[in-house]
């Protein structure tokens, strides 16, 4: 257990580091992803309480869960162990996050259907394309997702932002604006 203890540690400031994941990171790729796998199955394969729901994100974070979370499946990640969510927050149903890089999100977060988050990019050279770089998404607080949106890697997203549905984030986006499009781009801001 304390093998598994170090090399998640390892894990974590590897994908804090940016750098190419190297090929001595893939067995514990392999053994993360598999845990997600196990958990999601049973979080979308049956009815569960929102009680239930939260517990099994705690299993699947590895990090307890504030009673104020709510989840619709189904959930898919393909690793789950880089996930931090804070209070109030809502992920609708058919969400995808690929978080290996990381994935912090506020609080107050309305995330809707169908959002994919993903933190992980491959070398454009197409003699080093099945290299993998990692980097975080950062979510600020009572930030809105629409459906469908996809949010690349790197990408930190100002508190109060809006991003419309089926937009894809590319860049950075400023408190309090909407941005919509892909990719996406401000079409005004928010009056607060």
């Amino acid at each position: 257990m304390e093998n598994s203890k170090i090399d998640l540690d390892a894990f974590y400031e590897h994908m804090k580091s940016g750098n190419i994941v190297q090929e001595n990171m893939l067995e514990i790729f392999s053994k993360l992803s598999q845990e997600a796998l196990k958990v999601t199955m049973e979080l979308n394969n049956k009815y569960h309480t929102p009680e239930e729901v939260i517990s099994l994100f705690s299993k699947l974070t590895g990090k307890k869960v504030d009673s104020s979370f709510r989840l619709f499946p189904p959930f898919y990640t393909d690793c789950g162990k880089n996930i931090t969510v804070g209070k109030n927050v809502f992920i609708n149903a058919c969400c995808k996050f690929q978080d290996q890089g990381g994935i912090i999100i506020g609080d107050g977060v309305l995330i809707g259907h169908n959002v994919t988050l993903a933190t992980l990019n491959h070398d454009e050279r197409p003699d080093k394309r099945q290299y993998i770089y990692p980097k975080s998404i950062k979510i600020g607080n009572n930030v809105w997702i629409g459906s469908n949106a996809t949010v690349l890697q790197g990408v930190t997203i100002g508190d109060g932002a809006i991003i419309g549905a089926n937009a894809v984030v590319t860049k950075n986006v400023e408190a309090n604006t909407v941005v919509v499009g892909i990719p996406a781009k401000v079409i005004r801001k928010i009056n607060v």
